[in-house]
């Protein structure tokens, strides 16, 4: 069963790599998704372009979608869910001071990524398993992101092969890495996304133990068995992330950063830091760049809000790398907001899974490109006309 699933899934979803989608569905061909205890998990396949006034209306759309353990799984954090609030929350400690008589026509949000040009300083972050919302999965999300001029972050747990994304993905790609206790593993995984095209590794540091996810012990969410992980050999199938995590290496140190760097050759990038000084441990290791993460408010909760912790990232780096933010990020004003304080790009989560299982690719640009028209508009109203312009000036 499991292999004709996949079978299924890779053949219908190198159709889309072919530029041989379907016309669009209706929206309620999304909703037929089936739940994981019913056999074959069966996520929506609506492909349409979503008419979005926000991106908080797109959650509570998706809850419609999505059966109630796999959207749990997506939308939860850890405990009390405080950090989860937070993260959005946060973004209000900070108002913007704008200045007029700027002579701004029409600003221009085009920047670069770790040397790769993109049209928005936006990008799609990892996150496990988008078969979960949309039966194109990464495949839907990868297209999505190089339509809309967005970076796109391929990832360990990946319901797709590395090497079906690259075929869908002309824009550029990073790679984030899952490190397993075996290395021989590892390096092949570094193998694979620098044959995808992969211009740099995202070392995710900060999930060595699953977090106290009580909505998934709730719902008795597991990943379905129909839903495989091909890019980890040995993955379990049908577990939970508690479960599916004992595969990996719990006790990272500075030294699997050093291997990852040496190993690929490409430049890292260390996601999961929040405190300043651990931030300078990892650029004196060889980091390349710092993502400022608490991976969405699902590791330990009561941590502070991204972005409030990213001054003192900002801060403890100065200009030796590039800081990038992800975490709440769910309006224009909070992208202008993060580059004011010093992000060089930020990365958008949620949203782009519930534009996913909303639309397939086309809802995912939607999303990016929502999130493009809030930041220009706020970009012509603060008076400034490139990302390099917006500074800690334009934040009170």
């Amino acid at each position: 069963m499991q292999t004709s699933r996949r079978e299924m899934m890779i053949g219908s979803l190198s159709m889309m790599a072919g530029g041989l989608l379907a016309a669009s569905a209706s929206p309620a061909s999304a909703a037929q998704a089936a739940p994981a205890g019913a056999g074959v998990y069966k996520a929506g396949s609506a492909e349409r372009k979503l008419d979005i006034i926000n991106l908080h209306d797109l959650e509570e759309e998706a809850r419609k979608l999505i059966p109630v353990p796999q959207f749990s799984y997506i939308s939860s954090g850890s405990g009390d869910e405080w950090t989860l609030r937070e993260n959005v929350r946060s973004f209000d400690d900070h108002a913007i001071m704008p200045r007029y008589l700027a002579g701004v026509k029409q600003p221009d949000t085009r920047t670069e990524l770790l040397g790769s040009k993109v049209e928005i300083p936006i990008f799609v972050p990892p996150m496990a398993a988008h078969g979960l919302a949309h039966a194109s999965a990464e495949l839907g999300t990868a297209k999505g992101a190089a339509d809309a001029g967005a970076l796109f972050t391929a990832q360990t747990l990946a319901n797709v092969p590395l090497s079906e994304m690259a075929k869908v993905s002309r824009g550029p790609k990073w790679f984030q890495l899952y490190f397993t206790k075996d290395m021989g593993v590892n390096r092949e995984l570094i193998a694979r996304a620098k044959a995808m095209g992969a211009t740099a590794i995202v070392f995710t540091v900060d999930l060595e133990w699953s977090g106290n996810r009580e909505s998934d012990r709730r719902t008795g969410f597991k990943f379905p068995a129909s839903l495989p992980f091909p890019n980890v050999p040995n993955a379990p199938a049908g577990a939970t992330l508690a479960e599916l995590f004992t595969i990996f290496k719990r006790d990272l140190d500075f030294k699997d950063l050093e291997f990852i760097a040496r190993e690929s050759g490409l430049p890292v990038v260390v996601k999961g830091i929040q405190s300043p000084g651990n931030a300078k441990d990892a650029v004196n290791a060889g980091a390349a760049a710092v993502q400022v993460s608490n991976h969405g408010g699902r590791q330990l909760d009561s941590v502070p809000g991204a972005f409030t912790t990213l001054p003192g990232v900002v801060d403890a780096v100065g200009h030796k790398v590039p800081v990038y933010l992800d975490g709440g990020i769910r309006r224009g004003v909070h992208v202008f907001k993060a580059l004011a304080m010093g992000a060089s790009g930020v990365a958008v989560g949620r949203p782009v899974l519930y534009g996913l299982a909303l639309g397939g690719a086309a809802g995912v640009t939607s999303v990016l490109n929502t999130l493009k028209y809030e930041l220009e508009l706020s970009m012509k109203l603060a008076g400034t006309a490139t990302i390099k312009d917006i500074d800690r000036t334009f934040l009170a």
